[in-house]
């Protein structure tokens, strides 16, 4: 039986969670495989080729050729993990982040100096803006 995922309903946020480890598991897998030299330099001199040796779906192979960050998290990809391919293109994590925002490298570096993503539009759905309203005891520590 399934369990209540109540954290599904976070606009924009994949949650990688079991199902989601399962999922990516090979991609992942390919990711880790960037960290050494000899794996990054196959990939990057035969890139379709080097992902047919994993046992990856077809869409989660397009996702990577396209450097789709967004679509690779969505199919079970983990960002710490997907960094190794930014990492194998010479680009940073920043880089990457801001990529997966739609933002510049400056404008994400701004973003994240000045406080980071607005909260509005980003909480779960039916949350309003009353965060404190939403919080749960924090037990009883205190009380007499």
């Amino acid at each position: 039986m399934p369990l209540d995922k109540s954290y599904t309903d976070i606009p924009g946020t994949t949650i990688f969670d079991a199902d989601q480890c399962r999922k990516g598991y090979w991609l992942n897998q390919f990711c880790m495989s960037l960290m050494k030299a000899d794996n990054r330099a196959r990939f990057k001199a035969g890139e379709r080729a080097y992902l047919d040796e994993w046992p990856m779906t077809d869409a989660q192979k397009e996702a990577v050729l396209a450097r789709d960050l967004n679509e690779c998290i969505r199919l079970g990809g983990n960002i710490y993990f997907l960094a190794k391919i930014g990492a194998t293109d010479g680009r940073s994590f920043q880089q990457l982040a801001g990529s997966m925002t739609g933002m510049s490298e400056e404008e994400y570096r701004h973003m994240m100096i000045s406080g980071g993503r607005s909260v509005e539009g980003n909480r779960r759905i039916g949350e309003d803006g009353d965060a404190q309203a939403h919080r749960q005891p924090q037990g009883k520590a205190g009380k007499k």
